[in-house]
């Protein structure tokens, strides 16, 4: 059963800054990481140069601003790509609050990359570097509602069909026909929350449930 939610709720469900597990969630993999730290520490120290050449300049401040911007890069990135993933859920028009249940439920291997290497015989050849996904169809009593998928972890073992499964959906129509995205989930029978993105404060969601339904 769908429950529509009013904006006021939703701006208290979804946090406009970024919460610690979004910080986390947004840093990504290491390689990310290398990147954000490349970029910050290059940056930082090609404009802090710069600015260190400009001391008698009107844009010394500027340039020195902009170096420890870069530096804080490593900091301020993932709080913004954060940021953004949560604005563009609380930009949709109508959500609601869903009482369904897990129809279906496996798990997949995804492509994370693909690495060219040379083999013993000095040929390139095409190494692929997989992650198993856990794919949870979701439906309430009028059916089919969406479905949410994850990496795989030991203790999502224990998801089952039919189990009880609470999430937040959103759409630009107001009788959600079309249902343009879903949030992560909380299962409240085993107390488990899934998805690949926190994007709900998730005492304040529990408590939610816990009220509307």
């Amino acid at each position: 059963m769908l429950f529509p939610i009013k904006q006021n709720d939703v701006n208290k469900l979804i946090p406009s800054v970024a919460t610690g597990k979004q910080f986390n969630a947004a840093l990504g993999n290491p390689q990310k990481i290398f990147q954000r730290i490349l970029i910050s520490t290059i940056g930082g120290v090609i404009t802090l140069l710069i600015s260190q050449s400009q001391i008698t300049s009107q844009f010394y401040s500027l340039w020195l601003v902009l170096g420890v911007i870069f530096l804080l890069y490593i900091l301020w990135g993932p709080i913004l790509e954060a940021s953004r993933k949560n604005s563009k859920f609380k930009n949709f028009p109508f959500s609601a609050l869903v009482d369904g249940y897990i129809s279906d439920i496996y798990v997949e291997d995804r492509l994370e990359k693909q690495i060219e290497q040379a083999n013993k015989d000095g040929r390139l050849e095409v190494l692929e570097k997989k992650r198993k996904w856990v794919v949870v169809y979701i439906e309430d009593e009028d059916g089919h509602v969406g479905n949410i998928s994850f990496p795989f972890n030991n203790k999502f073992n224990i998801l089952t069909k039919g189990m009880r499964i609470n999430c937040v959906v959103f759409s630009n129509r107001k009788n959600f026909d079309k249902i343009q995205a879903i949030s992560d989930a909380w299962c409240p029978e085993i107390n488990l929350w899934v998805g690949s993105y926190p994007f709900l404060l998730r005492p304040a969601f529990e408590e939610f449930v816990n009220m509307i339904i």
